[in-house]
């Protein structure tokens, strides 16, 4: 119990804070709700469970040993929202139908390969927590944290769909989901901007300049 309230104190802020995929969960829940949102965090989450599986069984050093991979991904992963932001705001056109709006199960697949932020917070947690779980569950150590993992993403993914959901149920006004859809398109670009300037390429072309 000890073990698990530890990780939950480290990964709940982590998981539950707002990144790309939470900001696009909030913004498909705001427009079709929870049930037509499914695919989407289906992609999402399906996804992180393989990250998870690929880090915590080792194939993780392959990623680390190819820091440009991770590079790389950052910055597509950035171009991909600013890609969706557009297309929140297609969303407000009158002649959009409702069909449109969504984003499907191939959108999350994209967004979270393409979440470098989702590939380091993997890494931290079974660098931080797997000496812990072998000494309790052994061999079952990383699937333990696989599972718990899994759980509190979908679960904190489902909250910020609803949370989307019940912003846009406050009022029904046409000019009001328009300024919801906007909010999250910038939102969006906001991350994406960071995205860019966070990554670590400007310390590699830094270190360049300098030799």
């Amino acid at each position: 119990m000890s073990l698990f309230l530890t990780w939950f104190g480290v990964m709940f802020p982590l998981v539950f804070s707002p990144g790309p995929a939470n900001i696009a969960f909030a913004a498909t829940g705001s427009q079709v709700g929870l049930k037509k949102s499914i695919p989407f965090l289906i992609g999402i989450d399906l996804v992180f469970i393989i990250k998870s599986i690929i880090i915590g069984f080792g194939l993780g050093e392959i990623v680390q040993a190819y820091p440009f991979l991770m590079i790389a991904l950052q910055l597509i992963g950035a171009g991909y929202l600013v890609y969706l932001a557009v297309k929140f705001v297609i969303a407000n056109s009158v002649t959009s139908k409702i069909s449109d709006k969504a984003l499907g199960f191939k959108d999350g697949v994209i967004l979270q390969i393409l979440n470098s932020k989702g590939w380091i917070m993997v890494f931290l947690m079974f660098s931080l927590f797997t000496a812990q779980a072998q000494s309790i569950f052994a061999g079952y150590s990383i699937v333990i944290l696989i599972i718990w993992l899994a759980i509190l993403n979908i679960s904190l993914h489902i909250v910020w769909i609803v949370m989307g959901n019940f912003l846009a149920k406050i009022s029904s006004s046409p000019s009001y989901q328009k300024l919801l859809n906007y909010g999250y398109a910038i939102c969006l670009i906001g991350v994406a901007i960071w995205l860019i300037i966070d990554n670590p390429i400007w310390s590699y072309s830094a270190i360049s300049l300098s030799g």
